[in-house]
């Protein structure tokens, strides 16, 4: 997350401390040029920075609760929905908060998130079966979406996939549109199967907790504040991007089809419970695991989704 999604946010705060005694001189910094992707966290940890985003995807274990989405998979495709369940639930449930504090971070809001994850394969997938003994990619948490289905999960991330696949070393990729399409992974895997897994919750706004802290309320109010505007513009525009990446691809020579909702219950019967596992794990730890996945699935059920399968019952 860089530069475009600070467009937004920077200059609503700087509106938000217009004719106070407050502003804030910025000094921006994106594309790795501080921290590594992946790494913003920890420049926030060493003073580096005060105010970034930080993707809770990318720290499964230190931001464990926030992942609660990734080990849900076939949840909803509304982006609008997952965000605003995940951020409320920093509200409803103190222990996801802390989890950020003991990181001497301050959660902000303005969760960002990712669109609904597809496959892309070498081959045409219309069934579960077509992907028996095939080697998938998938960014780490997501490779549990691919358990006891006979495919072949195997770890990557972006920088690795468009290779991978190339080489043999996979045969397909899971992953979000807009990602698929900038990293023109159409050439190499050009069977696009919608299969639904559903929007995930990736991160959020972030201060230093030690600076925040010694900060102003006037000044912490329009940090807070604009993060809501972040998170507005940040969706609104992802409409369009994820439009434009289905066109790409397409324009591409890609084949898009729907998986059915037969064999998406299939598939997300056959899986593991890797939510309750993971629910359990965390109760082990002291945290509220079991507490956080009943919660998701309540919201997502009160707001209408239709789940192939609730990750709640055991």
């Amino acid at each position: 997350m860089g530069q475009d999604a600070f467009e937004s946010y920077i200059p609503a705060v700087n509106t938000a401390l217009e004719g106070t005694d407050f502003s804030i001189a910025w000094t921006e910094a994106y594309g790795g040029t501080l921290a590594k992707v992946g790494g913003e966290r920890e420049a926030l940890e060493d003073g580096l920075a005060q105010v970034g985003i930080v993707s809770s995807l990318f720290e499964p274990s230190l931001l464990s609760l926030q992942n609660v989405t990734y080990v849900t998979p076939f949840g909803s495709p509304d982006v609008d929905l997952v965000l605003s369940t995940v951020d409320g639930m920093h509200d409803e449930i103190p222990a996801m908060r802390k989890l950020w504090e003991d990181l001497d971070l301050e959660y902000l809001g303005g969760g960002f998130g990712l669109e609904d994850y597809l496959l892309m394969t070498t081959f045409p997938v219309t069934s579960l079966d077509d992907l028996q003994g095939r080697k998938i990619n998938a960014p780490g948490p997501a490779v549990n979406w691919l358990k006891d289905t006979g495919a072949v999960g195997v770890s990557g991330n972006l920088t690795t996939y468009y290779n991978d696949i190339q080489t043999g070393v996979a045969e397909g990729v899971i992953v979000f549109p807009t990602a698929a399409a900038a990293a023109k992974l159409f050439e190499v895997a050009p069977y696009v199967t919608r299969v639904h897994f559903g929007a995930q919750f990736a991160g959020g706004i972030v201060a230093r907790k030690s600076w925040f802290d010694e900060q102003d309320p006037v000044v912490q109010a329009a940090l807070r504040d604009s993060a809501d505007v972040f998170e507005q513009d940040y969706r609104a525009g992802l409409e369009l991007r994820v439009a434009g990446a289905f066109k790409a691809m397409e324009d591409g020579g890609a084949k898009i089809s729907e998986l059915s909702e037969q064999e998406r219950s299939k598939w997300a019967t056959v899986l593991p419970n890797i939510a309750m596992d993971w629910a359990k794990n965390l109760d082990g730890k002291g945290l509220p695991g079991t507490e956080v996945l009943t919660t998701y699935i309540g919201h997502l059920k009160d707001a209408g989704v239709t789940l192939p399968r609730d990750w709640s019952e055991e």
